[in-house]
C-alpha cells in the first residue's frame, strides 16, 4: 500500500496562482496605505513648522489687499457710530429745579478711541520653543520688544506693544522691510 507522508504539502497550479495574487494585492494595499499615511503625516508635521500667519502670507496680494480693505471698512463703520446722547428733559411748567444737575460729559472721541479694539503684530506661531526664541531675539536686535505666549502647545511670539489697527500697520511694514512675516492679532 501507498502511505501519504503528514508533512508533505500538496499544490497545485491553481492554488499557487491563487496564492500569489493574493499576496500580490496585500502587498499593493499596503503599499498605497503607507503612501496615504506618509502624505499626512507630512502635512501635520509642516503645518506645525510653519507659523499660522505664514499661510495667509501665502495668498496672493490682490486677496491680501481685499481683506485689509474690509478690515479698514469695518473700522470705518464703528468709528462713524455717533454715542447716544441723553436728551434733558424739558421742566414742567410752574415746578422748579431747586439745583440743576450737572452731568460730566466726555468728549465723544475718547469714547470712541476706549471702544476701539487694540491689536499686536504675531510674528511666529511655532511648537518649537528654540526657534521662538530665535524670532524674539532677532526681533529685539531690531528695536521690537516682543513676548512669548504659550497657547495650545504652540509658543506664540508677539510684540508687547499694542495700540490702535493703524499704528500696528506702521510696525507691521517696519518689520516686513527686516525679513518678518507677521499678521495683526487683537488684544484681549
Amino acid at each position: 500500500m501507498f502511505e501519504r507522508d503528514p508533512q508533505a504539502i500538496v499544490l497545485s497550479r491553481q492554488s499557487i496562482l491563487l496564492v500569489t495574487a493574493v499576496s500580490v494585492g496585500l502587498l499593493t494595499l499596503c503599499y498605497v496605505l503607507g503612501v496615504q499615511v506618509g502624505k499626512q503625516s507630512a502635512a501635520l508635521r509642516e503645518s506645525a513648522t510653519r507659523g499660522s500667519g505664514e499661510a495667509l502670507q501665502e495668498l496672493p496680494a490682490s486677496i491680501e489687499d481685499q481683506l485689509k480693505a474690509l478690515q479698514g471698512q469695518e473700522l470705518v463703520k464703528t468709528e462713524k457710530i455717533a454715542p447716544k446722547m441723553e436728551v434733558p428733559k424739558a421742566p414742567e411748567v410752574g415746578k422748579q429745579d431747586p439745583k440743576p444737575e450737572k452731568k460730566a460729559t466726555k468728549p465723544a472721541s475718547a469714547e470712541a478711541k476706549k471702544d476701539e479694539p487694540k491689536w499686536t503684530l504675531q510674528l511666529i506661531s511655532t511648537s518649537d520653543s528654540d526657534e521662538a526664541g530665535r524670532i524674539a531675539a532677532k526681533a529685539k536686535a531690531v528695536g521690537f520688544t516682543t513676548t512669548t505666549v504659550k497657547d495650545k502647545g504652540n509658543f506664540k511670539v508677539r510684540l508687547v506693544k499694542s495700540g490702535p489697527k493703524a499704528d500696528m500697520d506702521a510696525a507691521e511694514s517696519k518689520l516686513k522691510g527686516q525679513g518678518f512675516k507677521t499678521y495683526p492679532v487683537k488684544v484681549e
